[in-house]
């Protein structure tokens, strides 16, 4: 099967979803300088239902058009923090925070809160997830669908080169990473930290309960393994960061995982495309981590 029909299988599993070109619209709430760059506070209709708090960061000195990275935040049970972790780091991350990180490169970055987290908080995951799914829709389906339609809104602004657009992510973020670039070719470059789970192997580990409900999604496993999805990045660059001790991303995994991204690469014709680091660490970013992403997206996206 190709690689577009895969691709619309996958997309097809998200439950239902809003018109995929309806209208993008942008309210700028504030905007504001420190730590050496330039902070949007926005407000972004994606999806038509529920409005979007985001923050877009670029560089105070230079002009555009700018390198630009989709950064997703993570969950840690954290409702409360959503895209705040953007600006001003938490306990799991390296410093400095990865606005300013990602500013000091070169690069503009944009985070929005997904559903139930920071401004579109004040109901439950469980509840939303249970309301979404008595409707035919899926909350990660959701999710996803709103960071394909953050891709549109960066894509269309004359700030933005629209060819060097990445994404970047910790735990839920880098679920988010894999999926994104697998699901919209427009992504040049894809980062995951700490979630390169195997579903198959989360299973058989016991520790299917530590991912939160928005993670399931109806009848995926009937159609595709972990591998597969990310087969669908191949051939733009791919760095995946993962803790050994983390069981979340089950290190029994690891190898199988490896080889068929490996071997996906080679058969898409850039065998070094794809990058597995990996550490003795738990769920958490190391500076070692932090040096090789920075290092990858100079190398990739700048």
């Amino acid at each position: 099967m190709k690689v577009a029909d895969r691709r619309s299988e996958l997309f097809g599993l998200l439950g239902d979803l809003p018109e995929r070109d309806r209208p993008i619209s942008a309210t700028l709430v504030d905007r504001g300088e420190q730590d050496g760059y330039v902070r949007e506070n926005l407000v972004l209709d994606l999806n038509g239902l529920d409005p979007v708090p985001a923050y877009f960061v670029r560089p105070a000195e230079g002009e555009g058009p700018w390198p630009c990275v989709l950064y997703n935040h993570g969950h840690g049970g954290n409702y409360v923090l959503g895209k705040e972790v953007f600006l001003h780091g938490g306990a799991s991350y390296q410093s400095p925070p990865y606005a300013r990180a990602l500013t000091e490169l070169g690069f503009a970055a944009l985070c929005i809160d997904h559903w139930c987290f920071g401004d579109r908080g004040g109901r439950s995951e469980e509840d939303v997830f249970k309301e979404m799914l008595w409707n035919g829709q899926v909350l990660w389906g959701m999710m996803v669908y709103d960071s394909l339609r953050a891709v549109d809104y960066l894509a269309a602004r004359p700030d933005i080169d629209a060819n060097r657009i990445g994404t970047l992510g910790i735990s839920m973020g880098s679920t988010m990473a894999w999926w994104l670039a697998a699901l919209d070719p427009r992504i040049a470059v894809c980062i995951d930290l700490c979630c390169l789970t195997d579903f198959r192997a989360l299973i058989e580990s016991g520790n299917i309960g530590r991912h939160g409900i928005y993670y399931f999604v109806p009848s995926l496993l009937k159609h595709f393994t972990t591998a597969e999805i990310n087969a669908l990045i191949a051939p733009r660059p791919h760095l995946s960061l993962v803790g050994e001790r983390d069981v979340l991303t089950p290190a029994a995994s690891l190898d199988g995982l490896d080889q068929e991204l490996r071997n996906a690469y080679q058969a898409a014709g850039n065998p070094s495309g794809w990058r597995m680091i990996r550490e003795d660490v738990g769920h958490v970013e190391t500076p070692t981590m932090r040096q090789a992403i920075l290092d990858a997206l100079t190398q990739w996206l700048a």
